[in-house]
């Protein structure tokens, strides 16, 4: 028999907020975490502006140790340990002792690129014959896996400890996977989450692409527009989001705060078949990827009362919500409430469904729907699908029962969970 799976943790580090105090503020006021970026401007982008998340150089000495901060030069590294790390505290949980691992508790955090800034710069030593100044940190900082070995490191999991890489759906399937390890018995614990760099090196090649605004260089709380008629790309963002899933028997036993239940999703790909490609969905991909997870879920369509969508302030976003429509068989007055946290944060990449699950479970948890900034003017296209109200521009205060949350990726891939309100 399948075990019930919930959710006991959550840690964030995001470009609006880092803490889940002030991000929960953030997302409910429609606070937007999109500055300019004057290194970006120098190196002549044409999109100048970014999500990155504010913290200390104090704060990081709070995470790491000195000989772990001795030549500590990679963004994503740090903002995924302060999410996984703040999450595993929130969920009540201990450090593991110095003997013996946590043998019931694991770890899956992915990421799509890390420590990019630290390869840069051993690019440089190696170049000019320096190597031994490289340091003993650099491949671990630089090596995909480096987030999870650091955080089971410093948590003392003995379970799973592995990292996930799938582009934009990532943290999503993270979560699916941590899900599905406890659901079958195999772990008691997941700390789930995913991490991103940020900066020139990794936004670079999207402004090549031309899907980045460019412009609201002066004006970048504006900028990102999610199923908005003025969308002009998607902006680059930055950050992680961690949550602790547990076996809800473990959860009770131990008396610990649950924000929401897991009841299930999916994993699917379009094959870049279709009219799928390295950067655009599947239609029919998408609609099984959301069709199988309510069926997975157990529940009907109808029981889902908001979409927390991937929409990224794209051509893509009308194509997403023709998706959810025919997936969820819905019309127009009765489509779920819908919203996008990307119109505060920017576009996380990998870090974009870890984050922004835990922005969902917080609405669960806490009866709100945040608003959809800079959505004044709904898309033509989507209000001949779906009706205006559907989309609040303000945060509506009320229960959200069951939500689903989607995240679709570069290579036609694509993630969808159900939680629901324990």
């Amino acid at each position: 028999m399948n075990k019930r799976v919930v959710i006991t943790g959550l840690g964030v580090a995001a470009p609006n907020g880092v803490g889940i105090p002030g991000f929960e503020s953030a997302i409910k006021e429609g606070s937007s975490g999109i500055t300019f970026h004057e290194k970006l401007k120098e190196l002549k982008f044409s999109c100048q502006i970014g999500g990155k998340p504010q913290i200390s150089e104090e704060k990081i000495k709070e995470y790491f140790t000195p000989l772990q901060l001795r030549g500590l030069n990679s963004s994503g590294l740090i903002y995924g340990v302060i999410a996984g790390s703040d999450a595993w505290k929130d969920a009540g949980l201990e450090f593991s002792g110095e003997e013996e691992p946590d043998w019931d508790s694991g770890i899956i955090f992915g990421t799509g690129i890390l420590g990019v800034e630290k390869f840069r710069e051993s690019i440089h030593l190696i170049d000019e014959g320096k190597t031994r100044r490289l340091g003993s940190t650099s491949v671990i900082q630089t090596m995909a896996s480096g987030i999870s070995a650091y955080l089971g490191g410093i948590l003392g999991c003995g379970n799973q400890v592995t990292t996930n890489s799938s582009a934009c759906t990532t943290g999503t399937e993270a979560l699916l996977q941590g899900f599905e390890r406890i659901q079958t018995g195999k772990a008691k614990r997941m700390l789930v989450g995913s991490c991103g760099d940020d900066g020139p090196y990794v936004w670079g090649g999207f402004d090549a692409m031309r899907i980045l605004p460019g412009k609201y260089n002066d004006d970048p709380e504006k900028a990102s527009r999610p199923m908005s008629a003025t969308a002009a790309g998607f902006v680059p963002g930055s950050g992680a989001g961690a949550l602790v899933l547990e076996e809800l028997d473990s959860a009770l036993e131990r008396g610990a705060e649950i924000y929401a239940e897991v009841l299930g999703g999916e994993v699917n790909s379009g094959g870049q078949r279709g009219g799928g490609s390295m950067t655009a969905a599947n239609n029919k991909a998408v609609q099984r990827c959301i069709k199988a997870a309510i069926k997975n879920a157990n529940i009907q369509a109808s029981e889902i009362d908001t979409v927390n969508g991937h929409l990224t302030a794209t051509g893509g976003d009308v194509a997403e919500i023709s998706n959810w429509k025919d997936a969820l068989q819905s019309g127009k007055e009765n489509f779920p409430y819908i919203n996008s946290l990307k119109s505060m944060t920017g576009h996380c990449l990998s870090a974009s469904g870890s984050i922004e699950c835990v922005a969902s479970v917080l609405e669960i948890k806490h009866n709100f729907i945040f608003g959809n900034v800079n959505c004044e003017d709904p898309h033509p296209e989507i209000l001949e699908l779906i009706n205006a109200e559907r989309i609040p521009q303000q945060t509506l205060e009320q229960p959200v029962q069951i939500l689903a949350k989607a995240s679709f990726g570069f290579g036609d891939v694509n993630a969808v969970i159900i939680f629901k309100k324990y």
